[in-house]
């Protein structure tokens, strides 16, 4: 089977290409065109395709796969800002729906857990959508013009809604990391929330053999959430982690506020 990967060089791309090589799959990665390429692609075919301004022949670049699983998206992780809608939706669309034109058969695209919006408690697939900030927007916006786009011209989409991922790797920004190199640094203490709000946590590997045993089904998913569906409190988790890595480091709950952009308490269901 013939798989191309977008965003190859990400923190899920690059988990994402890992497990397809558990699998005896070399995909072919699609990078942007000005980036290097990063050691663990070094072996596969690599790809240079500039999304926001994608050409008629990208699927014949990408070797024409039998199925494309697509993380690429810009301008994370500001997720309220207006990018999403009015630069990045219109060129995901544009690059997709040409691809679908050119041939391909089969797409898994990962969308976000911002598109149930403000709804807590357990959120399942086929539950009406509410997103709030323009990231979430965007994305639910691209599933619907994908869905659309299924009416007329038949082709399978599993729509795979990622929650909370962790792992070697994520970006400065996310909670492991700034742990981890809390904990590096030497630091006494760790500055973070009260750690009340309630989330649905899953390693990075996990999630990637979750996409990758989807996207090598050949089935029309729908939506679906790529999650743990076991609720945790944020302080919970962060005691795990501490725990399991033997770390020495006190926390300073209540030293940043909660988000305003997610309730208190959500997590996902995968069936």
């Amino acid at each position: 089977m013939k798989v191309a990967v977008t965003g190859a060089g990400g923190f899920i791309g690059r988990n994402v290409v890992a497990e397809l090589k558990t699998r005896g799959i070399f995909p072919h990665a699609v990078l942007r065109p000005s980036s290097k390429v990063p050691p663990h692609l070094s072996d596969c075919e690599i790809v240079r395709i500039d999304i926001a301004s994608s050409t008629e022949n990208s699927f014949d670049l990408m070797g024409r796969p039998d199925v494309l699983i697509h993380l690429a998206w810009g301008g994370l992780p500001n997720y309220k800002s207006e990018h999403h809608m009015d630069e990045e939706l219109p060129a995901q669309y544009s690059f997709l729906s040409g691809l679908i034109e050119s041939g391909l058969g089969n797409l898994v695209v990962t969308g976000t857990c911002f598109e149930y919006g403000m709804q807590g408690g357990a959120l399942k697939p086929d539950m009406e959508t509410f997103p709030t900030n323009p990231y979430g927007q965007a994305k639910d916006e691209l599933r619907k013009r994908l869905q659309t786009i299924q009416q007329t011209k038949p082709f399978l989409l599993t729509w795979a809604r990622l929650f909370y991922l962790f792992g070697d790797g994520q970006s400065d920004n996310s909670l492991w990391m700034q742990l981890k190199k809390a904990v590096e640094r030497g630091d006494k203490t760790f500055n973070m929330s009260g750690g009340e709000q309630i989330r649905d946590f899953l390693p990075i590997s996990e999630a990637a053999r979750q996409i990758v045993s989807v996207a090598l089904s050949p089935t029309d998913l729908g939506v679906i959430n790529i999650c743990s569906g076991k609720p945790i409190s944020v302080l919970s988790l962060v005691e795990q982690w501490i725990a399991e890595n033997g770390w020495s480091i006190s926390l300073n709950t209540g030293h940043y506020p909660y988000p305003d952009y997610e309730p208190m308490e959500f997590w996902g269901i995968n069936h």
